[in-house]
């Protein structure tokens, strides 16, 4: 649970880290958005060279971004078994009872497998890139027309980036609490399922005591600097577009085409 990529941030002073936050997370939603248009491996094979040559850009070790996947594996396989069962077809490739694989099934469990990677491995680019400062004012600044109705934007983002950012945070807590339990002689690793669900009870009742006093060690914190929210607050950086800006979101466009493209190949 410590090597989750997701809520980090990996400094550096890339092309990457300098595109401005607005930018990344319009880029980032429309990836998402592009990757469900794919429809065959030519298209994988596109968004797969387009994740390595952000990762490349961004000058984050690919070691350090792709061991954020070993804590989805099980979602991983556990999709992946789905589709390979429960997909019909022509092409039989092996029957037993009412156990039927077909070579659509595996097509489809293999293509939902290369989603969800690349979905999350593109998604942690953005934690991984922005600094939580500047990732709550670009939420901030893509919500503010919705001031209009009243909706506090500033807390909303707040509230999300101190939630992204205190995932890897609750993940290290819950490691240290299982080694503490299993060093008292707590068995977690044998037993049926309700006994391993028993078993996670001494696990997760000092995480959510540890999470309920961090949150409240933090209030303290926030209101001890004079925190009121969105309330007369100005910014050291004001954000701009630049020109690296526009070519970064033309770039991410034509991407999403060329993925939208292949579903015809």
């Amino acid at each position: 649970m410590t090597r989750i990529a997701i809520g980090q941030y990996y400094p550096a002073s890339s092309p990457i880290h300098h595109i401005d936050p607005r930018v990344k997370l319009l880029g980032t939603m429309f990836y998402i958005t592009s990757l469900f248009f794919i429809t065959n491996f030519f298209g994988f094979g596109v968004a797969a060279l387009f994740v390595a040559g952000v990762v490349k850009l961004s000058q984050v070790p690919p070691k350090f971004l792709f061991r954020g996947l070993r804590p989805i594996l099980f979602i991983l396989l556990f999709s992946a078994m789905i589709n390979l069962f429960l997909t019909p077809g022509e092409r039989i490739i092996f029957s037993f009872l009412f156990i039927h694989i077909t070579w659509e099934g595996i097509l489809l469990a293999v293509q939902m497998a290369l989603r969800l990677i690349l979905l999350i491995t593109g998604s942690s680019i953005l934690t991984l890139t922005t600094s939580p400062i500047r990732l709550t004012d670009g939420i901030e600044s893509l919500l503010r027309p919705l001031k209009i109705i009243k909706v506090p934007a500033h807390d909303i983002a707040m509230m999300m980036t101190i939630a992204l950012r205190f995932i890897p945070t609750l993940a290290e807590e819950m490691d240290k609490i299982m080694k503490a339990q299993k060093a008292r002689g707590a068995d977690m690793d044998t037993g049926n399922i309700v006994k391993r669900a028993k078993n996670l009870i001494p696990i997760l009742v000092p995480l959510f005591v540890s999470a309920f006093k961090r949150a409240d060690e933090l209030a303290t914190a926030m209101e001890a600097r004079c925190y009121r929210g969105d309330t007369n607050r100005t910014k050291m950086k004001i954000m701009k577009i630049t020109g690296f800006d526009i070519v970064a979101s033309i770039f991410v466009l034509l991407f999403g085409i060329l993925l939208f493209v292949t579903r015809f190949l």
